[in-house]
């Protein structure tokens, strides 16, 4: 069993929180915390707790104007006037005390983990807090103050010269990351999402390939709605392992966004648990093969909190600390305790019941045109 791992956490993530009815729920933390314990994969020396980032770390993606008004938005009693904006009061990103503390700790935390894998403490480590993808340079965005995912990049560029593989498999296509970086071919983000004709932020088409010099190092396949396992792990298995082999990392960084599943209530795709055991273990695979193990991976997406979250990134971490998981029931403990406060009924089982799914028609006729999608997405990509 590998110790070489850690996760970076800490209760405190909870303080980004936007109201009680946002579907944005930072609970999950907690609750995958739990599961990870009562499963016996955590031990008090894997955490490590986030630190904040400095605004000058948060400079590296986002303008100075930009953090001086979510700071002073956090300890306003009103809207500012440049709030709106900045993306700032809107439906997907309410104000909040402290915002400004809350988004810094998540982004310290990817730091934090990147510190780790790249001073050689730990070959990977976990900030499930993180992966607000969506935030750009200096304005807030679908439920992303910060972008962490961006930042972490921009200092692994920084301060180690690294060429960084971006994998996000979140729902909704990394928007933020990509355009941080759309010109910059020591950074390969590649985006495999629900298509944007039908789901926020509407990008992540595939002629969105990068521009100057770093044309062919954005690589976004765009998933036809009520996409399954079998069609999205083929596309996944189809892409990731030849651009990644193909663009030599130096480290690569996750976007681990569990929002594909079924039950996600904010998107179409109709995947099970399954993917979450699979999407982290091709990862992992290749980190060791390309760049001696260094792999950093982050949360996402996910507002099923009760079922999906927390099975899901438990999965990530039994993968990641090599202690694989079987099939089999929650741990009684974890249901008990969490049941009475669940809106839904809590899984039995660590994958699901395939006859509790949704029956979904046009799957061949979907599978196909994923297919055709994952080709033509490689046509400009680097390829090993």
């Amino acid at each position: 069993m590998s110790r070489r791992s850690r996760l970076i956490y800490s209760p405190d993530y909870t303080a980004y929180y936007f109201h009680k009815e946002h579907p944005f729920n930072q609970r999950r933390l907690i609750l995958t915390h739990d599961l990870l314990t009562r499963y016996g994969l955590l031990r008090a020396e894997d955490i490590v707790p986030p630190r904040s980032a400095t605004d000058e770390e948060l400079a590296l993606i986002h303008d100075r104007q930009y953090i001086e008004t979510v700071r002073a938005q956090g300890h306003s009693a009103s809207e500012l006037p440049t709030a709106a904006s900045h993306g700032l009061g809107t439906e997907d990103v309410p104000c909040f005390p402290r915002m400004h503390e809350a988004a810094s700790l998540i982004v310290g935390g990817t730091l934090q983990a990147v510190d780790l894998v790249m001073n050689g403490e730990a070959d990977h480590a976990f900030n499930p807090a993180g992966g607000l993808h969506h935030a750009f340079r200096g304005r807030a965005s679908g439920f992303c103050i910060y972008n962490d995912c961006s930042v972490a990049i921009a200092y692994l560029r920084k301060h180690w010269d690294a060429r960084v593989l971006y994998i996000d498999t979140d729902a909704h296509h990394g928007d933020g990351v990509q355009w941080a970086f759309y010109d910059d071919p020591h950074v390969l983000t590649v985006s495999i999402h629900e298509t944007g004709k039908y789901l926020f932020p509407g990008t992540g088409d595939l002629s969105e390939r990068g521009t100057g010099e770093g044309y062919g190092y954005t690589v976004n396949v765009p998933l036809d709605a009520f996409t399954e396992d079998d069609s999205f792990l083929e596309v996944y298995r189809e892409v990731v392992p030849k651009v990644a082999r193909g663009f030599k990392p130096d480290v690569i960084v996750t976007q681990n966004g569990c929002d594909a599943h079924a039950y996600d209530p904010l998107t179409h795709l109709s995947c099970s648990i399954g993917i979450y055991q699979q999407i982290p273990r091709l990862a992992h695979q290749l980190a060791h093969e390309l760049c001696g193990g260094r792999w950093i991976a982050v949360g996402g997406g996910g507002y099923d909190i009760w079922r999906v979250v927390p099975r899901a990134w438990t999965l990530l971490w039994s993968e990641m600390t090599d202690q694989p998981l079987e099939d089999g029931p929650l741990p009684a403990g974890w249901r008990e305790r969490w049941s009475q406060e669940s809106d839904v009924p809590l899984p039995e089982r660590l994958f699901d019941d395939a006859e509790q799914l949704p029956v979904i028609p046009r799957r061949r006729e979907i599978t196909e045109k994923n297919r055709i999608m994952a080709e033509r997405a490689l046509l400009h990509a680097p390829q090993g």
